[in-house]
């Protein structure tokens, strides 16, 4: 008994400790890892959160762009870093993917601790205007009839717009030619040029093309239509029930970050996310702003690791 005692009071000790320090917490600025290049979308979603946790948080969040590897650089950078709070790293769904695509220094499950969800962001399939089918069933018609005559286009081997047409290929049972390119850039240009017929695209890249006519949207990714277009119906209605290929942003922190400062983060870019401007803001560039728990997020990741090793296993999919 005197052994069980002393042990739950080391434990009280610790727990005090931890509660003090991340009431103190932050005491010197901090910083944001971005794996990705300045001027991109989680970028910008980081700069926004930062800008948002200075004015709250009292200490400056530093955005420090760390690109390389499909975003893997910047993830090893965080989880090698100490867990002090102080280093915070901001990633997309191809967090997920990145598990099945690399060789990874470190554990996306252990080593990285999750915060939460910021946002979630549906995948548009587009298609070139001068493209016959109008919606998913015309599609999958088309691609049973002519097996191997469609292709689709993305940004890269194994980025997410890859994936997510072969998910739609395997869940159709269609075949289609995908067509890597270097970036999402040089794909909607071909795209609206005629070279390539398809292109799953974030709304926030597609809608422009969309309401001027150059595109035309045949289906929304998510599981529900967006509010940003609820005109557009979602594959899983339209033929292929179960689809589900959604872009989401969320923070995570160094594995070992103490938990009392895990929540202190989530109450705090939580609060933002519910307040009025930062979810206008969102839902204006066709984002739904998600203010998860830790473990919410935590179930997010390791749901669409699973799924996304799947895909991988299944089409083949190896990086460029």
């Amino acid at each position: 008994m005197k052994k069980l005692n002393a042990v739950l009071l080391a434990f009280l000790t610790v727990l005090s400790v931890a509660t003090a320090w991340s009431q103190a917490y932050p005491t010197k600025p901090m910083r944001m890892i971005v794996p990705f290049t300045p001027g991109g979308g989680t970028d910008i979603l980081a700069r926004t959160i930062g800008q948002k946790l200075t004015e709250t948080l009292g200490q400056q969040v530093v955005v420090d762009n760390r690109a390389g590897a499909g975003g893997t650089l910047g993830a090893e950078m965080a989880a090698k870093s100490p867990g002090d709070g102080y280093t915070l790293l901001i990633v997309s769904a191809s967090y997920a993917v990145n598990a099945s695509l690399y060789k990874l220094a470190f554990d996306p499950q252990k080593d990285l601790a999750p915060v939460t969800l910021i946002a979630s962001v549906p995948f548009i399939l587009t298609a070139n205007s001068a493209f016959a089918p109008n919606n998913i069933r015309e599609l999958i018609a088309l691609a049973k009839a002519n097996p191997k005559s469609i292709n689709y286009a993305s940004s890269g081997n194994g980025s997410s717009p890859h994936l997510a047409g072969e998910l739609l290929k395997l869940m159709a049972g269609i075949e289609m030619v995908h067509v890597p390119y270097k970036g999402g850039g040089p794909a909607l240009a071909d795209l609206m040029g005629g070279r390539v017929q398809l292109l799953f695209n974030t709304i926030l890249q597609a809608l422009p093309s969309v309401k001027s006519g150059k595109l035309k949207a045949l289906a929304n990714g998510s599981p529900k239509r967006s509010p940003a277009a609820p005109e557009i119906p979602t594959i899983a209605e339209s033929g292929v029930p179960g689809y589900d290929f959604t872009n989401w942003f969320g923070i995570l922190a160094p594995g070992s970050t103490p938990r009392p400062i895990v929540a202190k983060l989530q109450v705090e870019i939580a609060r933002h996310l519910n307040g009025p401007e930062l979810r206008e803001r969102l839902a204006a560039e066709g984002a739904e702003a998600v203010a998860s728990t830790p473990d919410e997020f935590g179930r997010v990741i390791r749901t669409d690791i699973e799924k996304y090793e799947k895909i991988v296993r299944a089409a083949a999919v190896t990086i460029d």
